[in-house]
């Protein structure tokens, strides 16, 4: 066997999940780095959990809210400037119900509604340029089923 060890690519796979309501895009503020940073609802996938479970579980630990999916936007690819490298599969959802006593994932500063115009206009607070990609692509009316997804067991 090669002395050299077999170091293998792994980018942190995450879920991000657009919720929107009365026109309004559901957006979690969260503490990184000193910084009030704007996301979606997003967050690690976890061992034994299928993209989609990941994407209602972290909806919920960060804003309070049960969702139902009801599309998958998109795969997108990023590499932050420090060098570590995602992939964030994004979900459409509707609201169903919201438990405001619920406790915030640690970080999370709140959870608040925003018009996609209010938050194109902060690019400087987004967590990452992904926040704005999904949503621009979830506005353009970018929609698959949520089948093109699949565990296979």
């Amino acid at each position: 066997m090669n002395e050299v060890q077999d170091l293998r690519w792994a980018p942190h796979v995450t879920v991000a999940t657009v919720v929107v309501r009365d026109g309004r895009l559901l957006l979690v503020e969260e503490a990184i780095d000193g910084r009030a940073v704007l996301n979606q609802p997003a967050g690690h996938l976890e061992p034994g959990e299928s993209l989609a479970a990941a994407a209602v579980r972290e909806t919920l630990e960060e804003s309070g809210w049960t969702v139902r999916l009801t599309a998958f936007i998109g795969t997108y690819q990023w590499t932050a400037p420090d060098g570590t490298s995602f992939l964030r599969f994004a979900y459409a959802a509707e609201p169903i119900a919201h438990d405001p006593a619920r406790p915030l994932d640690t970080g999370i500063l709140r959870a608040l509604w925003l018009d996609p115009a209010e938050l194109q206009a902060e690019p400087s607070r987004l967590r990452s340029p992904l926040v704005w990609e999904v949503v621009a692509d979830f506005l353009a009316g970018q929609r698959h089923p949520l089948s093109i997804v699949k565990e296979v067991a």
